[in-house]
């Protein structure tokens, strides 16, 4: 690996390409490298648990929505949807909107944590889209995905944007145009100048993740790879991009990201730097093996937190049963007090009448549910009915979060084996005992209990499907995408789980398209 140094620089620096973090991205992006088996494994892996998430939420409130809009632009030779058959296709940028909508909406799929938050698997719908409209085969998909993890990843260990109240698909705009470079085979330049204007149109701020969450959440990675779709495309008719898209005198280093902070102090704004890890030439891309999924429906800092309290309930019930808790106090991390505890301040994160979304990064009521039941269910566990059950609620409200400077640390360590995202639990009884336990990952991490193999993605994938799915269409696709090295473009067009007939509900609302 190499380090690439990024900070702001004036105009007049007149800064050489060569030393841009867009150039770099793009050179990594175009270098013809070949897939680790590690690597392709992995993708297969990815593909299956995207595929998974996609069809268990097919009929949800936002994927009927996103999945109308794509289909006012149909488009003969296009791209297909999650649920429909392959001679249903429409243009690529909005089949890249429905299913990457449909990958968001559980929060169930793929993640990566080190100074800024990721799901890379966002990286696939915009990619496989782009594939199947330009009729790639599945070397060529498996090429362009790998390039889309490497750099998001890399990007995530090194810029940190919800210091500065940025959402982090700022990251999967250029990385999501970087891997649609590499799919497409297209060079240096037209991926330098896509990957700019990819970063250029996804800076949003991270109030889709505060207060009361909506579906937009949902929809902002969908939304980042429409966005990488449109800039690729526009950099293939010869057009350009606001250079430098990261150094600028006026750009997100300067006056959003650490360059403010500099400001602020009363010093340069040019001084603070970045240092970017990217493959050298002819390096393999492996970012993808640093990343992990998720076993529970949840936000991914509550992963370990939900396996714990399994087992910490059984306690609980030995002890007396919940009604003789009186406080319970998670001691972690600075990233999990501040966003998905009551570091927050988010009183949105103690209503009953709380959004899907909200409860989703609320890990107060995360733990209580998982304490009482046991188990966690995408559906059930966010019920409303569940939500507003009156015992349910007198726990959860007993449940607080402190910054522990020893997670904090653990959280941002670069030793996988000492990086953690769990916490200390102290649970206090109302007879002053007290149940203390901990866990650092979850069981589903590779370094965790149970780590996931291709097994329980599959199983994974039944689990979430099989009611919705006919069974022999479960295995198609599981069976295809197992081949994923060796498809045709043709088979590619038929990478997406096929709903049975009648299955899918439509809204009915009309909108502008």
């Amino acid at each position: 690996m190499i380090t690439h140094a990024v900070r702001a620089h004036r105009s007049k620096d007149n800064l050489p390409r060569k030393d841009q973090l867009a150039w770099t991205i793009a050179e990594v992006a175009a270098d013809p490298v070949g897939i680790d088996p590690a690597v392709e494994d992995m993708i297969i892996n990815r593909i299956i648990d995207n595929a998974s998430v996609g069809i268990a939420s097919l009929n949800r409130g936002p994927i009927k929505s996103a999945r109308a809009m794509a289909n006012a632009h149909l488009r003969k030779g296009g791209a297909t949807l999650f649920g429909m058959p392959a001679d249903h296709t429409v243009c690529a940028e909005w089949a890249a909107w429905a299913n990457g909508t449909a990958v968001r909406e559980l929060d169930f799929h793929d993640t990566f944590l080190a100074a800024e938050y990721s799901h890379p698997g966002d990286n696939i719908p915009p990619i496989l889209a782009v594939a199947q409209q330009c009729g790639k085969d599945g070397k060529a998909l498996m090429r362009g995905i790998a390039t889309g993890y490497e750099i998001q990843v890399n990007l995530v260990k090194s810029i940190c944007l919800h210091e500065h109240k940025i959402d982090h698909i700022a990251h999967i705009g250029p990385s999501a145009s970087a891997g649609i470079g590499t799919l497409l085979g297209l060079d240096t330049e037209v991926i330098y100048q896509s990957v700019q204007q990819g970063l250029h149109t996804t800076i949003t701020t991270r109030q889709s993740r505060k207060g009361e969450i909506s579906t937009w959440k949902a929809y902002a990675p969908a939304y980042a790879g429409k966005q990488a779709i449109e800039a690729v495309d526009r950099c293939m008719r010869g057009e350009g991009a606001p250079s430098p898209a990261y150094e600028g005198e006026d750009g997100p280093l300067a006056w959003i990201l650490n360059g403010r902070t500099s400001r602020d102090k009363g010093g340069s704004p040019y001084e603070p730097t970045y240092n970017v890890p990217m493959p050298g030439k002819g390096e393999a891309k492996r970012a993808i093996l640093d990343t992990y999924t998720k076993e529970h429906s949840a936000e991914y800092q509550s992963q370990a937190l939900i396996d714990l309290a399994f087992r910490m309930g059984k306690v609980v019930q030995e002890r007396g049963g919940f009604e003789k808790v009186k406080s319970i106090v998670l001691h972690t991390s600075h990233h999990t007090h501040y966003v998905i505890g009551t570091g927050s301040g988010d009183p949105q994160k103690m209503d009953p009448n709380a959004s899907r979304e909200t409860l989703d990064h609320s890990i107060m009521y995360i733990f209580a549910v998982a304490l009482q039941d046991g188990e966690w269910h995408h559906v059930k566990s966010y019920a409303p009915e569940r939500a507003q059950r009156p015992d349910t609620v007198r726990l959860w409200h007993k449940i607080s979060t402190l910054e522990d400077p020893e997670w904090t640390r653990r959280y941002h360590s670069h030793d996988p084996k000492e990086k953690a995202f769990g916490a200390r639990v102290v649970i206090t009884m109302e007879d002053g005992s007290e149940i203390i336990d901990e866990l650092g990952v979850a069981n589903a991490h590779p370094l965790g209990a149970r780590p996931f193999g291709r097994a329980e993605y599959i199983k994974k994938f039944r689990t979430l499907t099989d009611d919705i799915l006919e069974k022999s269409e479960s295995e198609r696709f599981l069976d295809l995408v197992q081949k994923l090295p060796s498809l045709s473009a043709a088979d590619v067009l038929k990478l997406n789980p096929v709903a049975p007939k009648g299955y899918l509900v439509e809204n009915p609302a009309k909108g502008i398209f």
